[in-house]
Order: C-alpha cells, then structure tokens, then sequence
C-alpha cells in the first residue's frame, strides 16, 4: 500500500468540518445539508453512515459499482446494501443499469498499474454526476472507510472534481472507526467480501489458492 501523506492538526480539523457546524452542538437531522455518498458495500456503509448522520447530514446513498466482478458478487453486495438500508437509516440510489463491466474494463485496460485511480474515479465521476441533477450540497464516498484503499488517491481525486463546483466533496477520514465498523457489521449479520471487488483484485487476493 502506497505510504499517505501526513496532514496537521489544523488540515485535519478544517476537513473534518467541512459544514461549518461546531462539534460539540447536538445536530437536528439534515441541519448540516444533504450529501450523496457513493456506497462501494454495506459492511463499508456501517461507520461512514453513522458518523455523518451524527454530524446532521441528511444522507442518501449510492449503490455504483461496475468494477465489481463476477456478476453474482456484484448482486450479493447489492443485495446485502438492500436488506440493510433500512437499518442503516437512509435511501439508497441503485445504479444497475449502469452495471457495464465493458465499459469499466476498457476504463482501465493498459492502465493495469494504475488501476485504482481509474476505478475511483469512473465512481466519484458518477457521483458528482447524480449529486448535481439531485441538488446534493456534497458528495462523498465509504472508501474513505477502508485502510485497504490509497486513501489520499481518493481524497486528492474528490476535490479536484469538485474543485470550485457547487458541490463540494465531503471529506472524512472514515478509517477511523475501522474495527467499530467491522465489529457493528458482523454483529448485524452481514455478508463481508474478502476482496475488494476487481478481477485483478480477486485474482491478488487468491493466488496461493490458484498457484496450489
């Protein structure tokens, strides 16, 4: 995993409060605007939904995941966000017609070693997509969750999409609440993948298995 990059008490705290609402103020729900985040599975969703709710943020979820590979994968995780969504406490936007492995594939063909920026961002693209048509204040994604994932990528790359926009990309270091999300997921019963969802990815996470 690429090394992160080390950001300073002030950085932190400024990105943390991106609403301009003071962290010790109890929030009335959707006090601190609506924000549209990109939901890559429900164990992920766990954490990353309560803290903003917690913060007052009116959250829908996004369920936008081509990379997801094989096809009956990309149905359980879906189906596991739908059996949750209720419990979770929001809307979820299911984007299965916009479920093209084709289309992703040729995303990232020749680009192998960078594959992961590309996959981010085809989803944050669609994000910020939806979250303009929806009149989202910001948009924001759970890979922010996960310490398996280049974080700063995704940070870097949801700013400079949003860049002077009026949808502005909702920064949160979610991998905060690692194990409170893992412990609250598998509490709750729900499916968690053992890879990150690619072909390439799959392949990575088996090769003993293949190699045997």
């Amino acid at each position: 995993m690429e090394s992160e990059e080390t950001r300073t008490e002030s950085e932190t705290g400024a990105a943390q409060n991106d609403s301009g609402r003071k962290t010790d103020e109890t929030p009335t729900p959707g006090s601190a605007g609506r924000v549209l985040l990109h939901i890559c599975c429900a164990p992920c969703a766990v954490y990353s939904v309560q803290t903003l709710k917690a913060e007052g943020f009116e959250v829908t979820g996004l369920f936008y995941n081509p990379n997801i590979h094989p096809a009956a994968e990309y149905i359980r995780r879906r189906d596991t966000l739908r059996q949750f969504e209720a419990e979770l406490g929001i809307r979820v936007i299911y984007k299965d017609a916009g479920y093209d492995p084709q289309v992703w594939f040729r995303e990232v063909t020749f680009r192998e070693t960078n594959r992961c920026f590309h996959c981010y961002r085809v989803r944050l693209e669609k994000t910020l997509f939806i979250a303009k048509h929806g009149r989202f204040e910001y948009f924001s994604s759970t890979l922010l969750y996960s310490t398996k994932q280049k974080h700063e990528v995704i940070a870097a790359l949801g700013r400079d999409l949003a860049a002077d926009g009026p949808n502005r990309f909702l920064y949160r270091d979610f991998r905060l609440g690692w194990q409170e999300g893992i412990e609250k997921s598998m509490a709750m019963g729900m499916y968690r993948q053992d890879y990150c969802g690619c072909l390439y990815s799959e392949v990575e996470r088996r090769k003993k298995e293949i190699r045997a």
